[in-house]
């Protein structure tokens, strides 16, 4: 079995308006649904939908599934020694190289990017926005480094790890270790739809209530149209990490099951209690009320120097300067965390079905190019052996992802292959074919438990035929 292989993606494209059991494959483009890579097996050459084994787990794709055997003890042992080694002089070198280039740019910006240097405003305008850009990915390739504080990969040393951590974080409006703390929950549960923390996928039943359609309709429903596909991702990607910070969407909604009671007439959404800023929120437990009020404290620091450079220079110059950097920021983080956790090929399960080598294995790894290994600090490249052990610093990242390989096989996903142009791509892909998820008709014992996405627009294997009772 190969250590690096693909699963195989088979570009099926159903029209939902006919039953047809002998999908037919289209082009590949932002606007439609995957090519059908040559050595893949169609659902066609498989026969009808009733010749296909109840037993078997099929991914959207009509891939088989089997769920991971191999144990997390297994992965660690094959990592060499030398990649747990965490060194603060080479993470602070990065952070500092980041805040110089942040610096240098708006350095090189203010003093030569005038009416006085250029007089033409369309001109300044582009370069300005340009600006945005550049200020946007470094600030994210920031965030990534307080990302590692968080997870202690920054160095031996927790307070200089939380130190640092903190006030990245809080430069960038975000609460550290309240954001540490459900995150670290994330990857407790990473996979498991009733515990996990973020892009949690809906159920069939939860999908057809939030579009005011039954359970049943759903197979019947017609095709979503692009438009309403691409306003839901600018929507995402806009509001997205906002909307998660302050009420949870995409997160577990369970929290009346919190040990503590915290939880109690709490749920997602505003109002209902359940944000990364309150100390008593079910979130967290009663424990870490001082760490919230400190990550508030980091927010509300950066948000007053916000203020006095606003009020001093000009709040249009704050937009440009911060605010637009600021929403590039937020946009990357969405587009990366939906990527590592949403694709056709993924499996999500039932809690009585999961177990933590099983959901670490549920993410998926892509490229990003440049930008993703030297600005972005390679997250989008080794994400599945930093569920693993996200104690990795990831300047060693490579070297075990290359070492679990061996121990995954088939069970290690990457769309690396694809190239940054890929990853564009697998936005809109997700986006269409990753709906909600379900078992596999006619799923049997365990493989009850493990679900995939499915959807309305006639994309993979067809959901479900459910009769109404």
């Amino acid at each position: 079995m190969s250590s690096t292989a693909i699963p195989k993606r088979v570009a099926l494209h159903r029209n939902p308006a006919t039953d047809s059991s002998m999908p037919s494959s289209v082009s590949a483009s932002p606007f439609d649904s995957p090519r059908q890579s040559p050595s893949s097996t169609s659902l066609s050459s498989m026969g009808s939908e009733s010749e296909v084994k109840p037993s078997k787990m099929l991914d959207t794709y009509g891939n088989e599934f089997k769920i991971p055997d191999f144990t997390i003890k297994q992965i660690r042992d094959a990592i060499p020694a030398h990649c747990y080694h965490r060194s603060a002089v080479t993470s602070l070198y990065y952070v500092f190289r980041d805040m110089a280039i942040l610096a240098s740019v708006f350095y090189l910006f203010h003093n030569y990017v005038t009416p006085e240097t250029i007089p033409s405003m369309p001109a300044r305008v582009a370069l300005w926005t340009v600006y945005t850009v550049i200020q946007g990915l470094v600030g994210t390739g920031v965030w990534v480094l307080a990302h590692e504080c968080g997870h202690q990969a920054f160095s031996p040393s927790k307070v200089l790890n939380d130190t640092v951590g903190w006030i990245c974080h809080s430069l960038l409006l975000v609460p550290y270790f309240s954001w540490k703390i459900s995150h670290g929950k994330h990857h407790k549960a990473t996979g498991n739809l009733a515990r996990d923390m973020v892009f949690v996928p809906k159920t069939r039943s939860q999908y057809a209530s939030r579009i005011g359609k039954t359970i049943y309709e759903l197979s019947e429903l017609v095709e979503e149209t692009p438009i309403a596909t691409a306003t839901h991702m600018i929507g995402q990607q806009l509001f997205g990490w906002i909307l998660y910070l302050l009420t949870n969407v995409t997160g577990h909604n369970n929290h009346e099951k919190q040990p503590e009671g915290r939880g109690k007439g709490k749920k997602n959404g505003w109002g209902g209690g359940v944000n990364h800023f309150n100390p008593s929120s079910p979130l967290y437990e009663a424990k870490d009320a001082k760490l919230i009020v400190l990550s508030d404290l980091g927010l509300l620091m950066t948000g007053s120097i916000l203020y006095y450079v606003g009020s001093t220079y000009g709040w249009m110059n704050l937009l440009v300067w911060y605010g637009i950097p600021y929403l590039w920021v937020n946009h990357w983080l969405v587009a990366i965390t939906f990527l590592q956790h949403t694709d056709p090929t993924l499996p999500h399960y039932e809690p009585e079905v999961w177990n933590f080598a099983r959901g670490a294995a549920a993410t998926i790894d892509r490229d990003f190019g440049f930008v993703g290994r030297h600005i972005f600090h390679g997250i989008i490249e080794t994400h599945v052996l930093h569920h693993y052990v996200s104690s990795i610093p990831f300047y060693n990242a490579d070297e075990a992802s290359e070492a679990i390989k061996t121990v995954m096989g088939s069970h290690y996903r990457t769309e690396a292959h694809t190239g940054w142009t890929g990853f564009f791509k697998a936005m809109w892909t997700s986006a269409r074919t990753c709906q909600w998820v379900e078992p596999t008709e006619g799923a049997q014992g365990e493989s009850k438990g493990v679900l995939f996405f499915r959807n309305t627009n006639g994309i993979g294997v067809p959901p479900t035929k459910i009769t109404a009772q």
